[in-house]
């Protein structure tokens, strides 16, 4: 199992009741409807650096293929869509992990 992990730090906390209620209703939903995972979780880091909210969303898939599939035929736009919608203000990092 192959799982897509993407942390988000927002870099304003004003944003961050909008924000979830984006990510839980839309975004998590869309990323989701690829049917290229298998389940999601949403997680808020409890510990947080430099007074900022963390969160790390984590997208299990069966294979490197469903993943490759995930960032050539939809991420872009989904990517995009949340870059349109927040710019600066929601910083993002992605990390792939494997299963062991």
């Amino acid at each position: 199992m192959i799982i897509y992990n993407v942390t988000v730090s927002l870099a304003d906390e004003s944003i961050h009741d909008e924000w979830l209620q984006w990510m839980k209703e839309v975004h998590v939903p869309q990323v989701m409807q690829t049917g290229l995972f298998a389940e999601s979780k949403m997680l808020r880091l409890l510990h947080e650096e430099n007074n900022g909210i963390t969160y790390a969303i984590q997208y299990r898939c069966p294979s490197l293929t469903h993943y490759g599939r995930y960032l050539n035929e939809f991420a872009p736009a989904l990517q995009a869509e949340t870059a349109k919608r927040y710019g600066d203000k929601v910083l993002a990092f992605r990390t792939l992990l494997e299963e062991v």
